[in-house]
């Protein structure tokens, strides 16, 4: 940390990972609980694997003396890059540093530099099975009554990647619930009753979803005519669309993504809604 807050009554912490973030969340709160007669907001980045990436995010408030960066970046690139934004005016902590280090000089051992490498049996890690539980039992429009107790709730039409999506989420301890919109059907009414923050609309291209089902129907030998015609397909993606517009859920663009990348999107938005997600 380059400066001292003074006598700022006003403290801004964002909490910086190459992971999930959960260890720079939880120093977060033990240092709130220090401090009762001051006003902290806190903002969660996780899942930072570009420097470049990470300059943009933490040069925008150099110089800010009521902001503190605190990192638990087990990459030693973005520790690195951490250190020469410091220099720069901006007020950091790295979380994990006096301790790898200490153990680094004592023993002579390298440290891994690995992201993920934390595996304990411990509550994080029931709650991670309880959250893919809940992700099997409520896949594909499944258990409609339970949706209210859903993290995230994905909506889309047939093969635009809900399954899959749900269950890179799940596994990494969000309670995910998919619904297939098929055209000319009403949604349980249960949607409607989910806080349309915590619902994402998966939208594609006609011509994605004309490709994948094409391939579907050829390896299953389907013949459907109103399943992968672009006609059909046009009408129920903007069935879809406004759908989502009624519900105001976000709309996610998941043609030519990786399965990585739109749950990056996603969680972006769902840890502002829930900062202290466990996991």
């Amino acid at each position: 940390m380059t400066e001292t807050p003074g006598k700022n009554k006003s403290i801004m912490l964002h909490v910086l990972s190459d992971s999930l973030g959960q260890t720079g969340v939880a120093f977060s709160r033990v240092l709130i609980s220090q401090f009762p007669s001051l006003n902290f907001k806190t903002v969660r980045t996780p899942m930072i694997d570009d420097p470049e990436e990470l300059k943009t995010i933490v040069r925008e408030h150099c110089g800010d003396r009521s902001y503190l960066f605190m990192y638990t970046f087990a990459r030693h690139d973005l520790i690195e890059t951490m250190q020469g934004l410091a220099k720069e005016g901006c007020q950091s902590i790295n979380l994990l540093g006096r301790a790898v280090d200490f153990v680094r000089r004592l023993t002579g051992e390298v440290p891994m530099g690995k992201v993920g490498a934390i595996h304990s049996t411990d509550r994080a890690y029931f709650q991670r099975i309880e959250a893919m539980e809940y992700t099997i039992n409520h896949d594909d429009g499944r258990h409609p009554e339970g949706m209210l107790d859903a993290d995230i709730v994905l909506i889309g039409v047939s093969r635009s990647g809900k399954s899959p999506l749900s269950t890179f989420l799940g596994y990494r301890g969000w309670k995910v619930a998919n619904l297939p919109l098929a055209f000319g059907s009403t949604p349980p009414q249960q949607l409607f009753e989910v806080d349309p923050r915590r619902i994402y609309g998966l939208m594609t291209t006609p011509e994605v979803l004309m490709r994948v089902r094409k391939a579907r129907a050829t390896e299953f030998r389907l013949h459907l005519e109103n399943y992968s015609s672009r006609e059909a397909i046009e009408r129920e993606l903007q069935d879809a669309r406004d759908l989502m517009r009624q519900l105001g859920c976000l709309v996610i663009n998941t043609a030519g993504r990786a399965i990585e990348e739109i749950a990056h999107e996603i969680l972006g938005y769902a840890l502002v809604l829930d900062p202290y997600h466990d996991l």
